[in-house]
């Protein structure tokens, strides 16, 4: 139960008392020490009727303790004549949700990528240093060192802990589904409990701000791909899409994201997110409509100018009209550091029988892959070519 508590209630508890402490670091040992409580407390004294607000006036009460034996904070005396709720009045209204000021916060222009998404992971998610540190595989004083920098930074620059005014509010959303989600690229890798985190942010951000299609657009892409997570690797090996075991496909994740899908859709505004989305939904089906969606990498590339997506609408056209019309677009794309371009390209050479053309292209994308079980892909298509 305290578990479920804690993913549950972390990021509104911190996002809480930062809004009202003004000070990241002592907010969050205020919320370690009120979960410490509550797993002292809770399973002798059973669980609150409403754990949130517990939570948050037993962490606002250390807090105000702290406060008051640390002379160095005398400028938050203030906060001592707030008055508290007794246990009998807890109300959650009483608390109002900054979650999404937190969010916003973390995700200034301001910070760097990296400190962007490992103050995400610290104040939302509620993951140690540590944790982190081996999600990203870097040292955890190299992990440390980005956290404070990162705070150092919010409390130097005045950062406002607020959500941007609404001409701001587009660009800065921008930002924030761009971390969440490469947060979910890196769990969906093979690490996943930083996609199953970058999800729990994802319904955060769906809950908190239900009227935006690109947020819902969003979750829904993160929930499909998410779904097929379980057949990508078999003993170890990467398994491509049209090779994976449907029956390992979690059917009602895929029925949620579509649900979440809907939403986005029926909203007005399509923007790349909603779109991937769509992409993601035609290929759970089978047989896949390769026509439609090559249709909609189309429109997702006039969206982003993204010689990338254009790749993914090659591979798409290759379905629908066959491997020449396919090899036509790969052929027109500078992307000549880009391993998925070669490896495509060796795809359908393969296809078209062109053999030494296909081993030279997998070769190429050979030397620019880091993914161990991509290369192992790559060696065995070499391998059947040789064979």
């Amino acid at each position: 139960m305290l578990e479920q508590v804690f993913r549950d209630e972390w990021g509104r508890v911190v996002a809480t008392l930062i809004g009202f402490l003004g000070d990241f670091d002592l907010a969050e040992e205020a919320a370690q020490e009120a979960f410490a409580i509550a797993a002292e407390r809770w399973p002798r004294d059973g669980v609150p009727a409403n754990p949130g607000a517990w939570l948050v006036v037993t962490a606002r009460n250390r807090a105000i303790d702290r406060i008051r034996r640390d002379r160095t904070l005398t400028a938050k005396t203030h906060l001592l004549e707030v008055p508290l709720p007794v246990d009998d009045d807890l109300d959650e209204t009483v608390f109002p949700d900054e979650r999404l000021e937190l969010v916003f916060t973390c995700c200034h222009p301001a910070l760097a990528t990296d400190a962007q998404v490992a103050l995400t992971l610290r104040t939302l998610g509620g993951l140690t240093t540590d944790e982190i540190a081996r999600a990203f595989l870097v040292p955890e004083p190299t992990m440390a060192q980005r956290l404070v920098r990162a705070k150092r930074k919010i409390a130097t620059a005045g950062i406002p802990f607020r959500i941007p005014a609404a001409h701001l509010l587009p660009d800065r959303l921008v930002a924030v589904l761009a971390v969440v989600y490469l947060i979910f690229n890196e769990g969906y890798g093979g690490r996943g409990e930083l996609a199953a985190e970058a999800i729990r942010l994802g319904r955060a951000l769906a809950e908190l701000m239900p009227d935006e299609p690109e947020v819902q657009g969003l979750l829904a892409l993160m929930l499909l791909h998410d779904a097929r997570r379980d057949a990508r690797l078999k003993d170890g090996e990467l398994v491509l899409l049209e090779d994976q075991d449907r029956a390992a496909w979690d059917t009602r994740e895929i029925e949620r994201g579509r649900a979440t899908l809907e939403r986005a859709l029926a909203l007005q505004g399509r923007g790349p997110y909603v779109v991937q989305a769509a992409i993601a939904s035609l290929h759970a089906d089978e047989p896949r409509d390769w026509a439609q969606i090559a249709a909609l990498y189309g429109e997702l590339a006039r969206v982003t100018d993204s010689p990338v997506v254009q790749l993914s609408r090659a591979v798409a056209v290759a379905e629908a009209d066959g491997p020449e019309e396919g090899l036509a677009i790969v052929d027109g794309l500078t992307l000549e550091d880009y391993h998925y371009l070669h490896a495509t390209r060796g795809e359908l050479l393969r296809r078209l029988e062109r053999t030494d053309e296909a081993r030279a292209a997998y070769e190429r994308a050979l030397t620019l892959v880091h993914d161990d079980a991509e290369r192992r892909l790559l060696e065995r298509r070499i391998a059947e070519l040789v064979g």
